[in-house]
């Protein structure tokens, strides 16, 4: 057999390997891609989740950071207080540090875990980590009765019962200061700021004779008869 015929029975099996080697290199490649999408969308998952997961609740505090003005409105009225200090949906943390920073043992309680380990950070990089503390939980499970001034971004839907939260675990020497949305019924004793800026001051020991007077109203009777006096 001449030269010309062996090159030519032996193309199609050359055509044959590489035809192979190229599906391998394709299959190969796919295998990576579909890893890398998938090792991607897990990570935007992780990422995600913990901020997209309390917009679920029938409730929650959504992360919008206080502004310069939000927080010197805090400080300035809590200016003459002093002790612990708790800031309900602490966020960035930016508050609970300022607070550190002014005196106080502040603390934040946040859902969102990665805004919790990024406030930790902040606050061992301001060098005020032994005067603050941040947790990861829902601000439902948690008494606040340790603390004597209270920070609250909260949002209408949840200020009502917050109202009756506070007011049954205070104590009565308590501060507590609303930024954004007052309380429904509880009568400011001082206000600071304007617009969006504006936050609100209310005293523990005016709040909590609100609430013990009107479960007295509930657990009387409205057409009790008051005895008569005798002498």
């Amino acid at each position: 057999m001449s030269q010309e015929g062996i090159f030519l029975d032996s193309a199609p099996a050359d055509q044959l390997q590489s035809d192979v080697k190229e599906k391998k290199g394709r299959s190969r490649l796919g295998v990576i891609v579909t890893g890398v999408l998938g090792g991607s969308l897990v990570a935007l998952y992780a990422v995600a989740a913990p901020f997209v997961a309390p917009a679920l609740r029938k409730v929650c505090l959504p992360f919008v950071p206080a502004t310069t003005a939000q927080v010197e409105n805090v400080l300035g009225v809590l200016r003459a207080r002093s002790g612990t200090l708790v800031d309900i949906g602490s966020g960035d943390g930016r508050i609970v540090i300022a607070a550190a920073k002014h005196g106080f043992q502040a603390s934040g309680f946040e859902l969102n875990p990665w805004l919790v380990w990024y406030s930790r950070y902040k606050a061992l990089r301001e060098g005020v980590h032994r005067s603050t503390a941040f947790h990861i939980s829902d601000l439902w499970k948690v008494s606040f009765a340790q603390y004597s001034n209270v920070v609250i971004f909260g949002v209408p839907q949840m200020m009502d019962q917050l109202e009756l939260k506070l007011a049954s675990e205070l104590p009565s020497t308590a501060k507590v200061v609303a930024c954004r949305f007052p309380f429904p019924t509880w009568v400011p004793e001082n206000t600071a700021g304007e617009g969006i800026d504006t936050v609100w001051v209310y005293d523990a020991k005016a709040f909590k004779s609100h609430l013990q007077h009107g479960m007295t109203r509930k657990t009387t009777p409205e057409h009790e008869d008051t005895p008569e006096s005798h002498t």
